[in-house]
Formats: C-alpha cells, structure tokens, sequence
C-alpha cells in the first residue's frame, strides 16, 4: 500500500477538489494518511489567489521537498490554482516537484503518480472545464459537515481579482447532481451543508436560463438528515426578494449571509468592475435584515485598491460604520499580475495598503463586540465541535466553518462532537460566546 497525505490550502471551494482528488486513488493500492510526515506520497494543493496565499504554497511546496532528501516521501504532487496558473513556469522553477498537474487534470491523479514512483516527471495541463464537478469524496474536516460546491468558475471579472484566469468561466452543475452528493453526505452522517461557488447567488444562470439557488435550497433542504444548511458567497446585487423569502421559509437554513461588498466608494466599486456603491450596499444589509431577523451578515473588504484617495478611505470607512456588519474581514489589495488592476501606474504603498486594513478591522472590533454582547441573555443552537477544558465548544448558526467564531459552553451532560445543543448565551467573551447548556431553545 502507498501512504498518500494531502496539503489543500485556500479556499473551501480548492478544498473540495483535494477530496475528490483522495477519492480517485484505488483503495487497493493507496491508503490514505492525516500525516502527510510518514507519507510516501504528498499531494499540495495550492493555492494562487493573492500573493500571501501564493507564498504560502511555495514555502509548503520547498517544506516538502527537503523532506525528499530523508528517504520518506518519494513523490511530491503539486496541484490546484498555483499548479494551474503559473503550468510550466512552476515545473520549471520547483524540479522538486515529481508531478504538477492542472485542474483539467485531477482525473489523471493515480496514473501520474504511479508514472513518478517509477522515475517519471509528470507535467500535465488540460481546459480548465475538464475538471469535473462530480465524483466521490474522502473528506477532509469533521464528519459532520461538508462543503458542496454548486459551480466552478466566474464571470464576474473584478478587475482585481485572477480567478477567472485560473478557474475560467462560470458553469452551474444541474440541480439534480447537487441534490444527488447532498443525500450521499447525508447517508454517511453529515448534517450541515455548506454550499460554496465564486458566486453562490448566480448558481443556474448558465444552465436554466434564471437564477435557481433559491430552488436549490428547497430541495437541499428536503434532504432527511440535513440540519443545517448555510450558503457562502452571494454578490449584493443578487441578494434578490425571492432568495430573501426562500431562506426565511426553511427552518434548516442558517440565517447567515456571506455578501463580499469590497467596498464604499463609488469610484472604486466602479473602477473594480462592480456593481453599486455605498447607498446600493446598504439597502441591500436592510432588506437582509428586514426578511431575515437575527441574520448574521458576514462581508470582505478590499483597502488600498489603486488609486484609492483619502476621501475613497473615508466612504469605505463610513460603510463599516452604518452597515455594521456582524463579521468582517479586511484584505490590503494585493497586486496581480494579469489583472487590469495589477497593470495599472497608480498602486498604492503596501504599507499604506496594510495600514489601511489594520485601521478597517481596528474599526470593527468593537461592532463585532458589541454584536457578540446582543447575543446575551439568548439561547442559541449550538453545533458541537470538540472538548475546551471541563466543557465544549462549537459554533451557532452565526458562525461558518473555519472562518467564523465560537460557542464556548458547559454542559451537565456528555456532548459529541456533531451533536445539536441549546446553549443559553451568559457571556461575550471579545468575539467569542460564553454560555451553559439547557432544554429547549424558545428562551431569550
């Protein structure tokens, strides 16, 4: 048997890949391993976003690759966004690297593997819309959640942003095929879904015809076993009545919304390729709040995007103050090649960029206190994640995997990691909850 590891960084959506990618090795002849260190074979699974996340990957990558020189490990396989936007400039930079594959092919995995343990150097490109968006998964995280990524891709074309560059365009996969891995997960004891795209809010769009994401989520929510269902990463201007109304009709979904705003200005928005601007923004954080009462509304903002001035600051400024968003996190811009925003004469400083990011998230600590302090006196449903001390810890229906805070609590009886507790909230703790366990959750 050959021990394989995984390394996926980035996103949630890359992540989802790396388990199909596990997946496709014959389990006759692989056997999977949490700790990439005694592995015969590493898989990284890259990501090339930004520059931190590039360098991120590239210092894993080298990691791994002094690691050849101890005898262990055999083979390193170098995949997802990093492997696929750079191709050959990586192979060429890194020969450490036995095999770079690009997403086209990730169905090649097994085979190229097996070609470099006999001495081979595998570097494999294909279109981008070979990847394909089926396919079984070894997952990666608790058993009790999962990811389920609805589309690849974006059109979107923010004049910032590689994505398209790296993932291609937009494609929708159909309703049943969701449906279909949703009560697969279901069936083997996962009970909250989390679905994922670029743009979760234009799912259908290019199969249908018409927006169908408020239809996906009737059906997912149908699914016996299902508990909670979040979606992650609606644009604003797509936060339509209907989806609104869709979510505030199923008891299963998570009143919880990952709206990426970027920005207050206009003038920016605009030289970002996106739509809207402060006043556009902001109604749409009403109508959230008017339709879904209690909803958790999570945002990323952009600072030092170029030629950003200091009034363009001051309205961004002036959006994190009257939106006040639940949780919120603040990237300096990082400049891309390839990007028409990389290309262009007026960049700012980077350390006015991440001085103008750190002045952002110091501006929202204390709404995201005071968020946190409104939520005393509550009883919240809590998704039992693990021990802390005496008690536990999990996350509310407010908190998305990974990325969001958590619910720290007591509880008289023993609690599993994926059960469903009622936690009656008697303290905020900076970000964090504090509370006990009880029966029922109609108090406040």
């Amino acid at each position: 048997m050959i021990k394989v590891g995984m390394v996926s960084l980035g996103c949630s959506k890359n992540q989802v890949d790396g388990e199909r990618l596990l997946a496709l090795l014959p389990g006759e002849e692989f056997a999977i391993s949490s700790d990439p260190g005694e592995c015969q074979v590493v898989i990284v699974n890259t990501c090339g976003f930004i520059e931190d996340a590039k360098q991120e990957s590239i210092d894993i990558i080298l990691e791994f690759a002094a690691l050849k020189k101890g005898g262990v490990l055999q083979c390193l396989v170098v995949t997802g966004c990093l492997a696929e936007r750079y191709q050959e400039e990586l192979a060429r930079e890194i020969p450490e690297a036995d095999v770079v594959l690009g997403i086209g092919k990730n169905s090649d995995i097994a085979a190229a593997i097996h070609k470099a343990l006999h001495g081979d150097r595998v570097v494999e490109f294909a279109p981008k819309d070979a990847l394909s968006l089926e396919g079984e998964r070894v997952l990666a995280n608790a058993p009790y959640f999962a990811y389920v990524k609805v589309a690849e891709g974006c059109d979107n074309r923010c004049s910032y942003c590689a994505i398209p560059l790296i993932r291609g365009d937009f494609r929708s996969r159909p309703l049943e095929s969701i449906l279909e891995e949703v009560r697969t997960l279901a069936a083997r004891g996962v009970k909250e879904i989390n679905l994922v795209a670029q743009d979760t809010s234009r799912y259908g769009l290019d199969l249908y015809g018409e927006y169908k994401l408020p239809e996906l989520i009737h059906m997912v929510c149908a699914v016996e076993g299902v508990h909670w269902v979040r979606i992650l990463y609606c644009y604003p201007d797509r936060i339509t009545g209907e989806l609104i109304a869709a979510m505030a009709s199923e008891p299963k979904v998570c009143r919880y919304l990952d709206i990426p705003v970027q920005h207050g200005s206009a003038k920016v928005l605009r030289e970002m390729n996106r739509r809207g601007d402060r006043e556009t923004i902001l109604e749409v954080v009403r109508r959230i709040r008017e339709g879904l009462p209690g909803a958790a509304i999570r945002t990323t903002m952009i600072a030092g995007f170029p030629g950003e001035t200091e009034e363009d600051f001051a309205q961004l400024q002036a959006l994190v103050a009257e939106a006040r968003f639940d949780r919120l996190g603040c990237f300096a811009y990082s400049q891309e090649e390839d990007t028409p925003a990389g290309e262009r004469e007026d960049q700012l400083p980077e350390d006015l960029r991440r001085r103008r990011a750190d002045l952002i998230m110091e501006q929202q600590a204390p709404i995201a206190f005071a968020a946190a302090q409104s939520q005393v006196g509550k009883t919240l449903e809590v998704l039992v994640e693990g021990k802390r001390g005496s008690g536990y810890y999990g996350r509310s229906y407010m908190d998305a995997p990974d990325i969001d805070t958590r619910v720290v609590f007591t509880s008289g009886e023993r609690c599993r990691p994926g059960d469903f507790v009622f936690v009656r909230i008697t303290a905020a703790e900076g970000y964090d909850l504090a509370g006990e366990a009880v029966k029922g959750g109609d108090g406040e």
